[in-house]
């Protein structure tokens, strides 16, 4: 795996997902399930976010013209925040809509598994991130 270079892990043409880590897999999980709606999803694993691969980003979100983060850092001050700056910063005029974030609660993590699923990300909370993204 090359630093600095994330891969497309499924092409889409109305939502960009940038995530990386173990959201990668739910990821995917709500793009074939979104499928079925007729939406499509492109989902893009960063693998590596120091260095971070900013053109990969920027192409697909010109592309989709709207975009999602999701992360299992907390919301507050979590990369994603970075990575949600630099797109508004480098493709404001491509988007249609805002940039939406999907992280862990502003919370530790718990270490008793059934606490941890009241904190960070599910399948079912990037579907609420997607819809809100796909409203604009």
């Amino acid at each position: 795996m090359p630093f600095g270079k994330g891969v497309i892990r499924r092409e889409g043409k109305d939502l960009t997902v940038v995530t990386w880590g173990s959201t990668v897999y739910m990821a995917l999980e709500l793009a074939r399930q979104m499928e079925k709606d007729g939406v499509s999803l492109e989902i893009i694993d960063l693998r590596s976010i120091v260095p971070l691969d900013e053109d990969l980003i920027y192409r697909s979100v010109r592309k989709t013209t709207h975009v999602m983060i999701a992360h299992e850092d907390t919301l507050t001050a979590g990369f994603g925040a970075e990575v949600a700056a630099r797109i508004a910063e480098n493709c404001i005029g491509s988007l249609d809509g805002p940039v939406v974030r999907v992280a862990a609660k502003d919370t530790f993590v718990p270490s008793a598994p059934n606490l941890e699923l009241a904190v960070l990300p599910s399948v079912a909370g990037l579907r609420l991130g997607a819809e809100k993204a796909l409203t604009f």
